[in-house]
């Protein structure tokens, strides 16, 4: 089923500690795991990739990281999320890594189970393309940070930011079932961030035959895991919406399917 994990609320703000973490044995799925690291200035973690390939998010602040073969940083350029698009480092199965924060930086660790994936590299915010999507009250930006034009096993990320009081993955689409090449089954989290930070939106998370239909608060900071069914977010009015998408899944295309009901709606919408 679906669920929503949030922060306390002086977590998101605290700059220590890691206010969110998602294991594949949490989810009840295959693929994806989803770490937030805040750390300050100075503060070191080291880790390694284990089973998984691993994409390093900056969300905001600057940090160096470093394999036992590369060395990047120090990285980051952004003061929030809202800020542009982000560096990422991807990191392969099977790598040692550390990571030292220049300043007070929040940071996300998105895994994917894999074998073997690309060797590890850099991906800067000139190197992200943005392109804006829908039209009218369902317009917002897309930031394809690591998608299957970039090398990869199983990894896909996105961000997206949503303008006041629009929506997002909208018309409802769905990519649960393998069913290749019309739709492939992609596990897939959203880490929700929102500017001011007192704002709240919506994600509606249900299956086609509506036997699952759930609405689920989002808030910032809320993490939300998407195993199944259809998942449009909106933002209130006054409010910007950013997240972070994470997907995986066994075959690396991104192939949905929208709900019939609403296709409509993007039927006169510009390619």
């Amino acid at each position: 089923m679906n669920s929503v994990l949030k922060p306390k609320a002086n977590d998101i703000h605290a700059m220590a500690g890691r206010p969110v973490s998602l294991s594949q044995e949490d989810a009840g799925w295959e693929y994806i795991s989803f770490r937030l690291w805040n750390l300050r200035a100075g503060q070191i973690i080291r880790e390694g990739t284990g089973g998984e390939e691993v994409g390093l998010v900056i969300l905001s602040g600057r940090a160096s990281v470093s394999s036992e073969k590369r060395d990047w940083g120090p990285i980051g350029a952004r003061k929030s999320v809202f800020d542009g698009p982000p560096y990422v480092v991807y990191l392969p199965p099977g790598t040692d890594f550390s990571v030292t924060a220049e300043s007070e930086c929040q940071i996300a660790r998105a895994g994917a189970v894999a074998s073997r994936g690309p060797d590890a590299y850099l991906i800067t915010p000139a190197e992200i393309k943005e392109d804006p999507r829908g039209e009218g009250n369902a317009r917002r930006c897309i930031r394809h940070v690591l998608e299957a034009d970039r090398p990869a096993e199983h990894l896909f990320l996105v961000e997206v930011i949503t303008p006041s009081g629009n929506w997002s993955s909208y018309p409802p689409h769905k990519h649960d079932t393998e069913d290749y090449p019309r739709e492939t089954y992609l596990e897939e989290v959203y880490y929700h961030r929102i500017r001011p930070p007192q704002g709240f939106g919506f994600q509606r998370v249900y299956s086609p035959d509506r036997g699952t239909d759930s609405t689920i608060l989002i808030e910032d900071g809320s993490l939300v895991a998407v195993p199944f069914g259809y998942h449009p977010t909106v933002i209130a009015p006054g409010y910007e919406l950013y997240y972070l998408n994470v997907m995986a899944g066994p075959i690396r295309e991104w192939r949905f399917t929208d709900d019939p009901d609403h296709t409509w709606v993007s039927a006169g919408w510009a390619a």
